[in-house]
């Protein structure tokens, strides 16, 4: 009987392994091998892609900053209320969250401070950013969006991707409408994302990232913006911590200060 209870018990887990091993691969994909899952045996198709390796910082030129977004009702309304509040404490923003908080998309890939890296992976593309120590997942195993309404609003919202050539594609919604796009200004829950990331065919140590988001609630036009990264080959990224000094000023009352 001891011999049986033993068989019994090593069979139920060979059917639970193999149940692992099968789950159901999710929905638009054709078989477990274009998923991000079961990257196994997918890495040489790696080799075909355009090399972005090392790290890659913000070429900014402040003689010719970023187009601001155009906003529309009530998101034009709260701009130019929150531009009336900064310019009556001083230029100084009363912020609704942490210092240490990120700034989410789009701005993270706006940063002209912190680099970031570029990993393909079979499935997916991961972008670390230096700031906030952040980690962005594109996928780009065939797989679509979950209807808006199932995603729960977060900070890179869901990114999928495709390879036109030596172009990724990636196409992002579900981002928390409460971050900001640009200085004061918001977005509601249509707000779609689309980049198209190549290197610039006359200097391949230049990743160009064309980035144009629409929201037919918050924008009045489409609002595009280029950002060109600078490579640097044998460079790492650094560990970025800043909740090792997330302080907000308290004022005489005892009150904290979001600054």
């Amino acid at each position: 009987m001891k011999r049986v209870a033993i068989a019994l018990a090593a069979l139920a887990c060979t059917v639970a392994v193999q149940a692992q091993v099968t789950s159901p691969v999710p929905e638009g994909l054709a078989s477990p091998g274009d998923s991000a899952g079961f990257a196994k045996g997918r890495y040489a198709e790696l080799d075909a892609l355009p090399d972005w390796g090392g790290i890659w910082f913000v070429e900014f030129d402040r003689s010719n900053p970023p187009s601001q977004p155009l906003l529309q009702g009530e998101y034009l309304t709260s701009l130019e209320q929150w531009r009336e509040e900064v310019r009556a404490n001083n230029g100084v923003e009363m912020r609704p969250r942490g210092n240490c908080s990120p700034p989410g998309l789009p701005r993270i890939m706006m940063l002209p401070q912190y680099p970031y890296e570029f990993l393909f992976t079979p499935g997916r593309v991961t972008i670390n950013q230096e700031a906030w120590m952040q980690t962005r997942t594109i996928w780009t195993d065939g797989r679509d969006h979950p209807p808006l309404e199932e995603l729960d609003p977060s900070y890179h919202g869901h990114s999928i991707g495709h390879w036109e050539g030596d172009v990724l594609v990636v196409d992002t919604i579900g981002i928390d409408e409460g971050l900001e796009i640009d200085d004061g200004a918001r977005h509601s829950n249509q707000f779609r994302l689309v980049e198209r990331i190549h290197l610039d065919p006359d200097d391949p140590d230049v990743l160009v990232n064309e980035m144009r988001m629409t929201d037919p609630v918050a924008f009045a036009e489409p609002w595009e913006v280029t950002m060109r990264y600078r490579r640097d080959r044998h460079g790492a990224l650094i560990e970025f911590q800043c909740s090792e000094n997330n302080r907000n000023p308290v004022n005489e009352d005892g009150e904290t200060q979001f600054l």
